[in-house]
C-alpha cells in the first residue's frame, strides 16, 4: 500500500469515529453543563487537568514508542520482543503508579468532592494506558476499523457512564468514572490478542533504552503542551473561583473539542503514513506525503476556526448551560485560534521531531509556549479575568508555533504548505464577510443559517481556488468511481 494510498484510507476509515467523538464532545458539554453545578464542572474540569498530567507522564513514553517502533519491526521474533518489552513495562508501571497515586490522593488537603474526583480520574489512568497501546498497534499497522470501533465503543460508553452518575448525583466524579469503566469493558475484547503477539518475546533493555530515549521526551513535551493548556485553569481557581473556571471550561472544550477532533482524525491517519514514507522511500517521499497531508489540515482546519468564531453566540446558546453561555462566547474565538495553532504543532510541524528521532528538541519546543503561558496567565487573568486566560493562550501558541517552525530545522523540517494557507485563508475571509452580514436571529436557527451558509461559501470558494488541490483530490475520485463502475 503507498503511502498516499495508506493516508486516504486512514482519512476515510477514521471518520465515523471522530463524527462519533464530535458528537459525544457535544453533548458532554451540553449535559454535563446542565446537569452539575458551575462549580462541579470546575472540579471536574481541574481533576480532569490533574489526570492528564499523571497519564502523560507516566505512560505516553510506552505509547509513542509503539506507534514509532512498530513499522520498523521485521522479523515475527522482533516484534514479540517489541510486544514482550512495552507490556511488561507497561504492567511494572502500573503497580508503581497505583499505589503512589492512591497515597497522593489521601495526603493531599482536598475538599471530599475534588479528592473523589481526581481519585477516580487517576484509577482510571492505567486502564486508558493498555488500551490506547492497543489502538497505537492498529494505527501503526494500517488496521483502521479496528481502532476505530474501539474509539467509538469508548467515546459513547464513556458517555453514558458518566452521564447515569450524573443523574445519580455523583458530581464532579461522574464523567472521570465515565473515562474509568468504558476502557475496563473494552479490554477483554483487544487486551488478550494483544498480549499473544508477545508470546516468545522477552524484555530487551536495549530496546527499553532506545523507546525511553525516544518516548520520555515526548511525554515531557506533552506534559508542557498540558501545562500550557491547564495552567489557565488553576491559576483562574486561585485568582477567582471554581465557577470561573467552569465557564471557561466549557467555552475551551467547545472551541477546542472541535477542532482536536479533526486534527487527531487527520493525525490518526497521516502519521503511520509519514512513518512508512520515511522508511521506504527516504525524505523526499516524506515530503511529498507531508505537504498533501499539510495541505489537507488547513483546507479543513483554518476555516472550521473562522467558523467557529463566527457562531460564537448562538453555539453557546444553544450548548452550554445558561450560567456559563455568556463567558463561553466571550471566549470562543480565542479558544478556536489556540486549537487551530495547537493542532499544527501537536499533529503536523512537531511529528518532524519524532520522525527524526530527535524527541528532546520536541521537550524545548514545548518548553517555551509553557513558560511563556504561565507569565501571560499571570500577568492578564487579574485583568480581564476569563478573557485574559484565553487571550494568554493564544499568545502562548502563536508562540508555540515559531518555536517550533525555528528549532524543527535541526530535526526534519516538514514543508509549510504556504500556497494551501494563502488559498485556504482567502476562501475563509470570504466565508467570513458573508455570514458577518447575515441577521442576528439568535440560537438554533442562527446557528444553522450560518453554518450552512457559510459553508457553502468556503466549499465554492475553496473549489473555485482549488485551494489545497481540493478540485484536484475530486477529480480523482471521480475517475476512480467511473473506473470502479466499468
Amino acid at each position: 500500500m503507498s503511502e498516499t494510498r495508506m493516508f486516504w484510507r486512514g482519512v476515510w476509515g477514521y471518520l465515523p469515529a471522530q463524527i462519533v467523538q464530535g458528537v459525544v464532545g457535544f453533548l458532554t458539554i451540553v449535559v454535563f453543563t446542565r446537569l452539575l453545578s458551575p462549580e462541579d464542572f470546575g472540579r471536574y474540569a481541574l481533576a480532569f487537568s490533574v489526570t492528564s498530567l499523571a497519564h502523560t507522564v507516566s505512560f505516553s513514553w510506552l505509547e509513542a514508542a509503539m506507534a514509532r517502533f512498530w513499522a520498523a519491526e521485521r522479523t515475527p521474533g522482533g516484534l514479540a520482543t517489541h510486544f514482550a518489552s512495552l507490556y511488561r513495562t507497561s504492567f511494572a508501571v502500573i503497580a508503581v503508579f497505583v499505589p503512589l497515586a492512591a497515597l497522593v490522593v489521601w495526603l493531599l488537603p482536598l475538599t471530599p468532592a475534588f479528592k473523589l474526583a481526581v481519585g477516580f480520574g487517576l484509577a482510571g489512568a492505567p486502564i486508558r494506558n493498555l488500551a490506547k497501546l492497543a489502538q497505537e498497534r492498529y494505527r501503526a499497522a494500517g488496521e483502521v476499523s479496528k481502532a476505530a470501533t474501539v474509539d467509538m465503543a469508548v467515546a459513547v460508553l464513556g458517555f453514558l457512564v458518566g452521564a447515569g452518575f450524573a443523574l445519580a448525583g455523583a458530581g464532579a466524579a461522574s464523567p472521570l468514572l465515565g473515562l474509568m469503566i468504558a476502557p475496563l469493558f473494552a479490554l477483554p475484547f483487544i487486551l488478550p490478542g494483544e498480549l499473544r503477539q508477545s508470546a516468545g518475546g522477552t524484555v530487551d533493555r536495549a530496546r527499553l533504552k532506545a523507546y525511553a530515549a525516544y518516548g520520555y521526551p515526548i511525554a515531557a513535551s506533552l506534559t508542557l503542551a498540558l501545562v500550557l493548556a491547564s495552567t489557565d485553569r488553576f491559576l483562574l481557581a486561585a485568582f477567582m473561583d471554581a465557577a470561573a473556571v467552569g465557564a471557561y471550561h466549557a467555552s475551551y472544550s467547545l472551541a477546542n473539542r472541535t477542532l482536536d477532533v479533526m486534527f487527531i482524525w487527520l493525525g490518526a491517519a497521516g502519521a503511520p503514513a509519514m512513518v512508512m514514507a520515511l522508511e521506504r522511500g527516504g525524505r523526499e517521499a516524506l515530503r511529498q506525503t507531508a505537504l498533501e497531508q499539510g495541505s489537507t489540515l488547513i483546507l479543513i482546519g483554518l476555516p472550521a476556526a473562522v467558523g467557529l468564531s463566527l457562531v460564537a453566540r448562538p453555539l453557546a446558546e444553544l450548548m452550554i448551560g445558561p450560567e456559563l453561555r455568556v463567558a463561553a462566547a466571550l471566549v470562543t474565538p480565542w479558544i478556536a485560534a489556540s486549537a487551530f495553532m495547537s493542532g499544527l504543532i501537536a499533529y503536523y510541524f512537531g511529528f518532524g521531531f519524532t520522525l527524526g528521532k530527535k524527541t528532546g528538541l520536541l521537550l524545548v519546543t514545548m518548553a517555551v509556549p509553557a513558560l511563556a503561558n504561565i507569565v501571560l496567565n499571570l500577568v492578564l487573568i487579574p485583568r480581564l479575568g476569563v478573557l485574559g486566560a484565553a487571550v494568554a493562550t493564544a499568545l502562548s501558541f502563536a508562540i508555540g508555533l515559531v518555536a517550533c517552525l525555528l528549532i524543527s530545522r535541526r530535526a526534519i523540517a516538514l514543508p509549510v504548505p504556504w500556497e494551501a494557507l494563502i488559498r485556504c485563508g482567502v476562501a475563509s475571509t470570504g466565508m467570513a464577510l458573508v455570514v458577518w452580514r447575515l441577521p442576528p436571529l439568535g440560537g438554533f436557527v442562527e446557528l444553522v443559517l450560518d453554518a450552512s451558509v457559510g459553508g457553502l461559501v468556503y466549499a465554492a470558494l475553496a473549489l473555485t481556488l482549488n485551494a489545497a488541490g481540493v478540485r484536484d483530490v475530486l477529480n480523482r475520485l471521480i475517475q476512480s468511481r467511473r473506473g470502479a463502475t466499468a
